[in-house]
């Protein structure tokens, strides 16, 4: 089987569960083999939990949700050492970070400190806890969900932390045919208990170091740099896009490719993938993240110059 068939029977297994959204499960499983975290803005009971628990049931990956809430402190997400006295010795005990995909439900209700302590284990896979470092497991990779309708008491993601997240997805509401199959089928929770792994660890860092090998043009990199540069200069716009922004298109866009089945990058890879990575990057002078903005970049910046 190659590695396109693998990815698109594990896509073909989270449809099952995730239904009518086909395109946001490509865009998260894209994520996933990019190495990037993913950021999920809906309003509740639209799937972002059941997609997190399939994905990672489908991968073979431990998973572990963690409530983010306004008195969450450092500790309760990092661990802590306690004393044990048949031992003699402080024991850590680990804190539900330590798993191969987190759900950071809420995200924006936690304290800035709590979310700093997210943002180094995003970073650079390892926490630093009571003077040493310790390393998470491998692949990491954090699901953040926040509510965009609900605000109150909330500590909104400032932009370097937004900029950590690879892609930002919002589900929706199903379809008519998409809701009525829920209604009168069986229950998520069973499905996705149910589950079997369709890939495992291995396989799945496996195609995690093909996406690196995908090839890309001088062409398109090009293609890439006029984005950047023409987000810097839009009119109104306070943050036009990083150059992480942009390392971020290059493995997304890869990773797109190799879902496709193809070895190398076409700038419709890129274009599938561009809203996802931009948007909740993008800033007006009204700290309003532009959903437009990135339609207007796909319409206005040529392919080739």
């Amino acid at each position: 089987m190659s590695m396109s068939e693998q990815i698109q029977q594990a896509v073909s297994v989270l449809n099952g569960i995730l239904l009518g959204k086909n395109n946001q499960v490509r865009l998260a499983m894209c994520s996933v083999l990019a190495r990037g975290h993913l950021l999920i803005e809906d309003i509740p009971g639209m799937g972002k939990t059941t997609l997190s628990h399939a994905l990672a049931a489908t991968l073979g990956l431990s998973y572990n949700r963690i409530q983010f809430t306004s008195d969450l402190l450092p500790a309760d997400l990092l661990g802590f050492s306690l004393y044990d006295k048949e031992a003699g010795a402080l024991i850590f005990h680990r804190g539900p970070i330590f798993a191969q995909v987190i759900l950071a439900d809420e995200i924006n209700r936690a304290s800035p400190r709590t979310q700093s302590a997210l943002l180094e284990a995003m970073e650079e896979h390892q926490v630093s806890i009571e003077g040493e470092t310790r390393p998470l497991p491998e692949p990491f990779f954090v699901i953040a969900t926040q509510n965009p309708l609900d605000q109150g008491g909330t500590f909104p993601l400032p932009e370097s932390q937004l900029d950590r997240f690879l892609m930002r997805l919002q589900l929706g509401y199903p379809d008519r045919r998409a809701e009525r199959e829920l209604l009168m089928g069986r229950d998520r929770r069973e499905l996705t208990a149910a589950l079997e792994p369709i890939l495992d660890p291995d396989t799945l860092g496996q195609l995690q170091t093909a996406v690196n090998e995908v090839a890309t043009s001088d062409a398109l990199l090009d293609y890439i740099q006029r984005i950047l540069a023409y987000s810097r200069e839009i009119p109104g716009v306070l943050y036009g896009l990083s150059p992480r922004a942009g390392l971020g298109l290059l493995r997304a866009s890869r990773a797109w490719a190799l879902m496709e089945g193809r070895d190398h990058v076409l700038p419709e890879d890129l274009q599938a993938i561009l809203p996802s990575v931009v948007e909740h990057r993008l800033v007006d002078s009204h700290h309003n993240r532009q959903e437009l903005l990135s339609q207007r970049i796909l319409r206005e910046v040529p392919v080739i110059e």
